[in-house]
């Protein structure tokens, strides 16, 4: 880039409310507007919804979208765009919904307009057979009854139609089938019934899915063929129930099926909610490599042929296992005893966890020889009052000889599995245990983040297990349980925080230990933590000479008596003191803020735990500007090799600090590194909402470029915004030019934006005209059903005098020389046009030259009821600068008024053997030409300054 033209203007225009209105472009689909009290834009799933908010006003209103959701199953979401345009790229039906723009600067109310956008989709339709019931047979025979079940998901409301072979099946049509919607689907499904099944009833079956080419949305299909063989699905597991194995094993279920057409798909699930993630599947085999004690359960086989109901086999893995082995000593029973005495019985009761819990067998020895049960030793291998699993040895009479090590084996039958040896020593200093809290633990002081040990000290012999819980609440320990073993009586808690808080309670388990009252004590947790204080960090932007106030609050802390406060600018302090009893803040205040008072400030609250900070940044840098995106066609294509555009922007709070006296431009293209800046002088102060716009010229086509634009005042730069600007015109030099709107992009035409409606594309094939079915074409200008047209939809909401306008894209005329254009090439401008209905408005042709803002009057002009026919009209024109051709319909007195265009055509040289049919009522050529000499006069003024 050699050299960049500037131009930069500042506008004033008088205070005004803010107005809104939203327009749409991208790909929105047509629906029958008239029959909502709303505006509803309707798209494809997976285009790109792309809403605008036009907004006018004075300040520059701020923009705020929001959406509701669209049915109330869904929870309200609030997700809010502070831009001009909302863009959704891909939509999802999940994201249709009401969409509102807010638009608000400060003078009277808000302005708000909303639209719902409807998303449009067709999921492939399902077809599943069922009997009546109580007719259920491995097979359809004869004299049955048989109804096809059709279903899909789709919005909106999807139409099917049945066909059996190439025959359509309707309602009537054959005595032995009957259609129809059951009154509790909501008309989302379709039934086709055939009675007493016939020969000519074992047929192919297709059921079309519709919604009649909504949004371009194809119909889909599904094909079911019905025999004398159809049949719901039976399978057999090759397994047996339940399945026991060792851990370790490798497991493989067989499923395979006896039954069904068409022929079942297989399928397995699991009770755990997934397959083991080592799982493999191969057709109707299940392999589970090395199973784990947690892959045991439930696995099914289910097949599924779409007639009748699924079948479904279920077979149990049980994982062979031993584990939690636990003791407990219980003194003589009888005496209520707590210790053991020689002469009293004694039980020891052992308990371990076993799958299968029937093949668990226990076997007891003393000082290591085999014990059998006898008159004074009496083993129980299960205990009805007590949980399964547990085996007794009742010791009667204990003797002095009787003292030993009782050891407990538990096994499970079949072996491959370790056994659990449990050990209790039973001897005159075996005694129950006793709990207390430590001298000096209770309270226990600690500051938030620490570890910390509570600690219950546990004597006797032998020592059981403690349980830890919380004794002033009903509320979970750390790990989340509601109960913490300890096997020394300590109970560790890492990180501790201030919700820990509280009273604990240590108690004795009965188990590893004595089968006694439990004996507990209680520890008080007290967890300091420093001043927790907002603001945590906040910006403060200000200008030179202006005051700035600073307030820190506590919101808590613990212990709550605050000690003091201090306040520093980056290490240097500036004030401390201590804390007023009755106050929960302190403030600083800069009185008259000058160049060394810009920078970090810093209020320190402290208490015996820490410091909470509170931090604020003193600046006098400047807010970002705002890019104005309401530009519509902001190319300049007056030059055959170059662009330009017209940066637009508001500055964000520009009072907030020192006037902006420039801002620096940056602007790099695409791709490369290096940056052009310069500075554009700010005249005045810049007012809140105020238009700033600055041209940038000499842009390269087709390249695209990286704008950055950042506002300077006395303190330096600001902060930037940065944007792309992206070349759009894609016409060159206009020779030739034809537009039958067969493709979606309907060559580059757009919905002029400030209209009042749009046209619409279609074709007679999907348009539905039952609403108004006198007006408008039957087909396309060749005569085809297929083909594609654009026209203007007149029924509610439109009114009369409405307008539709639809924009050509830029066209750049030839110079004959180098000097520029002295003698306006000629371009012959032609397009067939269709106005049948007794309600046809007005049908205008403008011819619109770059840098006018509104056109001259129309270069053709039709009013009135044309007959049921297409017909084609061609007007000379004259540009002298790049130019657009415009279309505008004009809606009549009423609903039977639809013009459509087709075959838009722009060629070079004065037109040729005019149609002979036009009753126009378009200027005279004299006054025609008249007004393009004023244009080009105009024209050549403005290049000269």
């Amino acid at each position: 880039m050699t050299r960049m033209l500037t131009h930069f203007v500042l506008f004033f225009p008088s205070a005004a409310s803010p107005t809104v209105r939203i327009i749409h472009s991208g790909h929105a689909c047509n629906v029958e507007e008239e029959r909502h009290t709303e505006r509803v834009y309707t798209i494809r799933e997976g285009e790109t919804l792309e809403l605008t908010c036009l907004v006018t006003g004075h300040p520059r209103p701020q923009i705020r979208w929001t959406k509701t959701a669209g049915s109330v199953s869904d929870r309200f979401q609030d997700s809010s765009v502070f831009n001009e345009t909302l863009h959704i790229a891909k939509i999802l039906r999940t994201q249709g919904g009401r969409y509102y723009c807010k638009a608000e600067n400060g003078l009277g109310s808000p302005a708000i307009k909303s639209i719902r956008v409807d998303v449009y989709y067709l999921d492939d339709p399902v077809v599943t057979v069922h009997q009546s019931i109580g007719e259920a047979k491995e097979q359809f025979y004869y004299e049955r009854t048989v109804f096809l079940r059709c279903v899909a998901n789709s919005n909106p409301p999807v139409r099917y139609s049945w066909h059996r072979g190439r025959e359509v099946l309707t309602q009537g049509s054959d005595k032995g089938v009957e259609i129809y919607e059951p009154f509790f689907t909501q008309g989302e499904t379709k039934i086709l019934k055939l009675k007493n099944l016939r020969p000519q009833d074992y047929a192919n079956y297709s059921c079309i899915a519709s919604v009649r080419n909504v949004c371009g949305i194809p119909d889909r299909s599904v094909i079911f063929r019905l025999t004398n063989k159809t049949a719901s699905p039976s399978i057999k597991l090759l397994v047996e129930d339940p399945i026991v194995v060792n851990p370790g094993q490798t497991v493989s279920l067989v499923c395979i099926t006896t039954g069904g057409e068409p022929p079942p798909i297989l399928t397995w699930v699991s009770s755990n909610d997934s397959l083991p993630q080592r799982s493999v599947v191969k057709g109707g085999t299940l392999t589970l490599p090395a199973i784990t004690s947690d892959e045991a359960g439930a696995y099914s086989c289910v097949a599924s042929n779409n007639v009748g109901n699924p079948a479904k086999k279920s077979t149990t893995i049980v994982v062979r296992a031993l584990k939690k082995g636990r003791f407990w000593i219980t003194p003589d029973p009888y005496h209520n005893d707590d210790n053991i005495q020689i002469g009293r019985e004694v039980k020891i009761s052992c308990q371990v966890e076993a799958t299968p819990p029937e093949e668990l067998t226990f076997s007891w020895l003393k000082n290591g020889r085999a014990l059998r049960s006898s008159e004074r030793m009496v083993i129980t291998q299960t205990d009805p009052d007590i949980s399964p699993g547990t085996t007794n040895l009742d010791i009667i009479d204990l003797k002095f000889t009787d003292f030993g090590t009782y050891t407990c084996v538990a096994a499970l039958k079949g072996g491959g599995i370790p056994e659990i040896s449990i050990d209790v020593n039973i001897s005159s200093t075996t005694v129950p245990p006793n709990l207390t809290v430590p001298r000096g633990k209770s309270p226990l002081v600690a500051r938030e983040g620490d570890t910390v040990e509570l600690e219950c000290l546990v004597s006797g012999k032998p020592k059981p297990i403690i349980l830890w819980s919380r004794a002033d609440k009903e509320a979970p320990m750390p790990d989340g349980n509601m109960q913490m073993e300890s096997y020394d009586g300590v109970l560790r808690i890492v990180n501790v925080s201030r919700e820990m808080t509280g009273s604990y309670r240590c108690q004795t388990s009965q188990y590893n230990g004595f089968n006694v009252k439990p004996r507990e004590a209680v520890v008080e947790l007290i967890v300091q933590y420093p001043p927790t204080v907002e603001p945590v960090y906040m910006e403060m932007r200000q200008g030179l000479g202006r005051p700035v106030v600073m307030t820190c609050r506590v919101l808590r802390a613990h212990p709550s008596r605050v000690l003091r406060f201090e306040w520093l600018l980056s290490n240097r302090l500036l004030h401390a003191g201590a804390f007023d009893a009755q106050r929960d803040e302190t403030e600083y205040t800069i009185r008259s803020l000058n160049r060394d008072g810009w920078g970090e400030y810093t209020c320190n609250v402290i208490n015996e735990a820490g410091a909470g900070k509170c931090t604020f940044q003193v600046t006098g840098k400047a807010y970002a500007p705002e890019f104005y995106y309401d530009t519509y066609s902001p190319l300049w294509q007056n030059r055959p090799r170059v662009y330009g555009f017209k940066l637009q922007w508001t500055q964000m709070n520009p009072n907030a600090v020192d006037r902006i006296v420039a801002y620096r431009l940056g602007i790099r293209q695409m791709g490369l590194q290096r940056w052009w800046e310069q500075e554009i002088p700010v005249d005045g102060t810049i007012n809140k909402g105020e238009l700033m716009t600055h041209n940038l010229t000499e842009l390269i086509k087709p390249e695209s470029y990286e704008v950055r634009l950042t506002p300077i005042t006395r303190f330096g730069e600001g902060d930037s915004t940065i944007r792309i600007v992206t070349y759009s015109g894609k016409c060159c030099v206009l020779r030739e030019f034809h537009c039958s709107f067969e493709e979606e992009p309907i060559c580059m035409f757009t919905q002029d934006k400030n209209d009042d409606f749009d046209w619409t594309r279609h074709s007679a094939a999907t348009r539905d005209t039952k609403y108004t079915p006198n007006t408008g074409p039957s087909g396309d200008r060749s005569g085809s059903k297929q083909g594609f047209y654009m026209y203007i939809e007149t029924s509610r909401p439109r009114k009369e005098g409405d307008q539709a306008r639809l924009v050509s894209p830029f066209f750049n005329v030839a110079p004959k020389n180098p000097y520029g254009i002295t003698n306006p090439p000629a371009y012959c401008f032609s397009f067939f046009y269709h106005m049948y209905g007794k309600h046809i408005g007005t049908l205008n042709a403008f011819l619109k030259q770059k840098g006018q803002t509104t056109s001259e009057g129309p270069v053709w002009s039709l009013s009135g009821n044309q007959g049921d026919r297409w017909k084609q009209v061609k007007v000379s024109i004259h540009p002298t600068a790049s130019f657009q051709v415009v279309l505008e319909g004009v809606r009549g007195p009423g609903i039977e008024g639809d013009i459509a265009i087709d075959d838009v055509t722009l060629e070079e040289g004065e037109c040729r053997d005019p149609p002979p049919n036009l009753s126009s009522t378009a200027p005279s050529t004299s006054s025609h030409i008249w007004l393009l000499c004023i244009t080009m006069v105009m024209t050549i003024l403005e290049g000269q300054r």
